[in-house]
């Protein structure tokens, strides 16, 4: 299905001057197999060769390239002593050096008397001006092999610069003429080159600006990649409307019953957001939809009307979670609710054996079961639903695709709705999630009491175990949360199991420990007994993050929270302020603290907005750490830098939606180049969903 003219490009890199097996191995370990990935490396600085002071006026630290005249050879008359070349030029000497050098080498390449041009960093030693292993030394006629701007890449053990500079050339040289797919007006706007002009300017800078954050050249290169992710989610997103789904439209009656019954009136973000949800399952086409919802905001609420509105309409409605706990502790929240509605809901684990599973997977069948919350057991062969007609998948980054699809695949094309806990930045939505549309829950229930924050270092344990006293006789309830399970050595943290045994002494068997090496069944009693209040103080890991609701906990603890990531941070303190009763949450820091880590701790204390937190979180750390590039589903970029290219993400997003409008099957003036970009950058799948294919 490639297009001929991409052919050279997707050559393997052998096909490249100087990449013989060896080095094609050395370059497929660093994921590049083909010419185009050769192309796609982006140099990650850039060195200025062009000084030419003459040998006497070079300074301290600077790299130069001097025109010499090569004198006497030293061979080390002692181990550990460098071997020596003396060259000059008309303004004075230098001494050219090496640590275990071949001398044979050594003396074709700089033979007495020959004229050569030398380039490295010039250094003062014990009155010398000196180069310490030259990076060029060439004969007069070949000076174009010393690049005046040499861009340096990220290189892997048995790869040498000179050897990717080689290649590199080769994969220039194989460039195609291509027509442009960048709108005109855009393209001129932005005073944007051609795309082989950007690639040359990249690998060959003609200043040493070309890297920059702005330039011309990287930010081309940027809305390429970007537009390429876009217009894929944009195709995907359009196939997936045009699937016929079926439409569920309801009598409210179930829904009603659901809001009378629930012990709160739901926030304007709720009703917002069930609206968006029903308007889509009433439409023919399939809906997919992400609901973000910030810590407590009641998403559990919505799902409870989705899946009402779903058995309004005669259909099934299936809840996966990625965690046992989160699946049960998902089935607790919705059951009242239900039931209040006369809503058949049944929980499925990988725990349920025997009769027990069987009757599940009957009533399942014949439609007795109108809602069922479950682990991946949901999808295992031999589950059959009578009429699924809604899937909701909680924490999908925890999930893998083929997980989602197999679910999905249990009814004749149900609708989806994808929730998840952790707010997310718009532009990192945008890019992981564009096939899909986004709901936010931004509003707290009535009631909720905001938690205070506080942060104190860690020489004060004792008074915070003291202050636990009081609630602990009181019958309140705490979470204390550590980094590790166990000491390590490679880190100063207190590990969670040296922390339990501490609070152990001081509480006795109203302390207990939970963590992710507990098999299921512990964690899920533990659990249980901190629900009961059987125990009052549960040292954990960061395993409580999500899934725990026990209203009656009112403090935090965070040892070590300069470790954690914001938004992990605010996800912990979400686990309290879960009732009227005021809260908090104390950050317990190792001093000192990085300004970095000092800000993150800061935002915390001063904001429970996490979609503000996850905004400042991105701004601090970049693209790759929040959420981590794995979880969140965002692809690795070459060319473009979330963090950096906010704006052109907005434009590539714009852009691709009005292309898959205007052209759906990307046939018609533009079409066939943006094929060629989709290629390109490796978005096959996207070519494929296209009718002319």
């Amino acid at each position: 299905m490639r297009p001929q003219i991409l052919f050279p490009l997707f050559a393997n890199t052998t096909a490249l001057p100087g990449v013989g097996p060896r080095v094609a191995k050395t370059l497929e370990g660093m994921g590049a197999t083909r010419v185009v990935d050769i192309l796609f490396m982006m140099p990650h600085t850039i060195i200025d060769r062009r000084a030419r002071p003459g040998i006497a006026h070079a300074q301290s630290g600077q790299i130069a390239t001097f025109e010499v005249t090569v004198g006497k050879h030293f061979t080390p008359v002692k181990r550990g002593l460098p071997y020596q070349v003396k060259v000059s030029d008309d303004t004075g000497f230098l001494t050219l050096a090496w640590f275990h050098a071949h001398q044979d080498y050594l003396l074709r390449l700089l033979p007495e008397g020959e004229k050569r041009l030398i380039s490295g960093r010039v250094e003062h030693f014990h009155g010398e001006i000196q180069i310490l292993h030259p990076d060029f030394i060439v004969p007069l006629d070949k000076e174009d092999d010393i690049p005046p701007l040499e861009p340096v890449y990220p290189l892997t053990k048995g790869l040498a610069g000179k050897t990717l500079l080689k290649a590199m050339a080769g994969a220039l040289a194989r460039i195609p003429a291509l027509d442009e797919w960048i709108d005109p007006a855009l393209k001129a706007r932005e005073g944007w080159p051609d795309w082989a002009d950007a690639l040359h300017h990249i690998h060959r800078p003609p200043d040493p600006h070309v890297l920059e954050p702005k330039s011309p050249d990287r930010r081309r290169l940027a809305y390429d990649e970007l537009l390429s992710r876009q217009l894929t989610l944009a195709l995907v997103r359009a196939r997936k409307k045009a699937q016929k789904g079926q439409s569920m439209v309801g009598d409210g009656r179930k829904v009603e019953a659901i809001i009378k019954a629930a012990p709160f009136t739901p926030t304007g973000a709720q009703t917002r957001v069930f609206k968006e949800i029903a308007a889509d399952m009433a439409a023919p086409a399939r809906m997919t939809r992400l609901m973000q919802g910030d810590v407590g905001a009641g998403k559990t609420f919505v799902a409870a009307l989705a899946a009402a509105r779903a058995v309004e309409a005669g259909r099934q409605c299936a809840l996966m979670a990625p965690t046992e706990i989160l699946a049960r502790q998902h089935a607790a929240s919705l059951k009242p609710l239900l039931t209040s509605a006369g809503i058949t809901l049944e929980i499925l684990t990988g725990r349920d054996k025997g009769q027990s599973r069987a009757g599940i997977i009957e009533r399942l069948a014949d439609g007795s079961i109108d809602v069922i919350c479950g682990t991946h057991a949901l999808f295992q062969e031999g589950v059959e639903f009578n009429n699924l007609g809604l899937v909701i998948i909680d924490e999908q980054h925890r999930f893998g695709v083929s997980d989602r699809l197999k679910l999905t695949a249990k009814g004749a094309r149900p609708d989806l709705l994808v929730m998840t806990a952790t707010p997310i930045p718009r532009t990192l939505a945008l890019a992981a999630y564009g096939d899909m549309d986004l709901s936010r829950l931004d509003e707290k229930p009535a009631g909720r009491q905001p938690i205070a924050t506080r942060v104190m270092p860690t020489n004060r344990i004792n008074t915070v175990v003291e202050r636990l006293g009081p609630l602990i006789e009181k019958g309140g309830q705490a979470y204390w949360v550590c980094p590790l399970v166990e000491e390590s050595e490679m880190l100063d943290v207190v590990a969670a199991v040296d922390r339990f045994e501490m609070l152990k002494a001081r509480f006795g068997a109203r302390a207990g420990l939970i963590h992710g090496r507990l098999d299921a069944h512990e964690k899920e009693r533990i659990s249980q007994s901190f629900k009961d209040g059987e125990i009052q103080i549960l040292v954990a890991t960061t395993v409580v993050e999500v899934g725990m609701d026990v209203p009656n906990a009112q403090v935090m603890v965070i040892e070590h929270a300069e470790r954690f990531g914001l938004a992990q941070l605010h996800q912990l303190r979400g686990r309290v302020g879960r009732s009227d009763r005021a809260s908090s949450c104390l950050l317990l820091y190792d001093p000192p603290l990085s300004k970095n880590a000092q800000k993150r701790l800061e935002v915390l204390r001063d904001s429970e907005d996490g979609f503000y937190i996850a905004e400042k979180d991105w701004k601090l750390r970049g693209s790759g750490d929040v959420l981590g590039v794995r979880q969140s589903g965002l692809p690795d970029n070459h060319f473009a830098q979330l963090e950096i290219d906010g704006d052109l993400l907005d434009i590539a997003n714009a852009e691709a939606r009005l292309i898959v409008h205007n052209d759906p099957d990307l046939v018609k003036e533009r079409g066939n180049a943006l094929r060629q970009l989709l290629y390109l950058f490796d978005q096959d799948q996207a070519v494929r969903l296209l009718s002319s294919g």
